[in-house]
């Protein structure tokens, strides 16, 4: 975030990050860490009940039902991989909020895993704002002019980014969306590899098309459009000792789709396509209260 904080700025947004930890660990922290923005403690976890995201996993886990192998399993995926401990308690379920300057949430994210974290960029991506803060890569094939960039220059395990696709069909061209039957849909696939998970794609909202020599009516993409495309590296113990020592991360991928013109339709096209990002490493370092 602190990276970020010009380019969140610019876009008119401030940063406040809010945490249960006492004013002197975040004054440290701030310190060793070279945070500008606010870091508010909040005494008794007041903030996070009255907004609903207290986490109460470690208090549970603590008490009677500690041995209960459901209770065991929701520490493991909202608390902690290493168990819990007294000083997790009030802590809260990670999650963004946006408002607005009314102080209204206008929209929230929170993840389903303790580790994953929503990158600012991404969160920025998912809110509709596609200036590509890195270098973009331009490819154009028969049909479609796309231009597609990684949210992030370089992440860290347990990072949840997103790859952007801008894409604007040629004259008199669609493609088809969704919904669509008995035609190619327009689908990027990403391909596997081990600590690296990739969500469904994130589609916008398509036109009817009206095809008047078959009087049938098919969702379709034909003005310019956006796909996002979230990517999460994992951050468990395995995938950090796994990803330890290398510099950055490539994923490839292909964009599928079938275009047509008023006329006729094309063959299906299939459209290669990478990014590469930098690897950074978690910061593990915890704040000394030392003067």
């Amino acid at each position: 975030m602190q990276s970020q904080l010009p380019e969140l700025r610019a876009k008119g947004l401030g940063l406040a990050a809010i945490s249960y930890d006492p004013v002197d660990i975040l004054s440290a922290f701030s310190r060793q860490r070279g945070i500008t923005f606010p870091l508010l403690s909040d005494a008794g976890s007041a903030t996070i009940k009255r907004y609903g995201i207290l986490n109460p996993v470690p208090e549970e886990a603590l008490g009677l039902y500690k041995d209960d192998p459901a209770v065991k399993a929701d520490v493991q995926k909202y608390v902690s991989l290493f168990g819990p401990t007294a000083a997790m308690v009030g802590m809260a379920l990670p999650g963004t909020f946006i408002l607005n300057r009314k102080g209204n949430v206008t929209s929230r994210f929170f993840e389903d895993f303790y580790i994953d974290r929503n990158t600012a960029s991404s969160v920025l991506v998912r809110l509709g704002v596609h200036a590509a803060p890195v270098a973009a890569t331009k490819v154009s094939s028969t049909h479609l002019e796309l231009t597609t960039w990684p949210s992030d220059a370089a992440i860290a395990p347990g990072n949840r980014f997103s790859l952007v696709l801008d894409i604007q069909p040629g004259p008199h061209i669609h493609v088809y969306a969704p919904g669509a039957k008995g035609y190619r849909v327009v689908a990027l696939t990403i391909e596997p590899q081990p600590n690296v998970r990739v969500p469904p794609v994130q589609y916008p909202a398509s036109q009817i098309y009206f095809y008047k020599p078959l009087n049938e009516r098919v969702p379709v993409f034909q003005k310019p459009f956006t796909l996002v495309q979230e990517v999460i590296l994992e951050g468990t113990p395995q995938a950090q000792a796994a990803l330890r020592g290398k510099d950055n991360l490539t994923l490839t991928g292909e964009l599928d789709y079938q275009a047509c013109d008023d006329k006729e339709c094309f063959n299906p096209t299939s459209v290669p396509l990478s990014w590469t990002v930098a690897l950074r490493p978690l910061v593990r370092e915890r704040p000394s209260l030392q003067k």
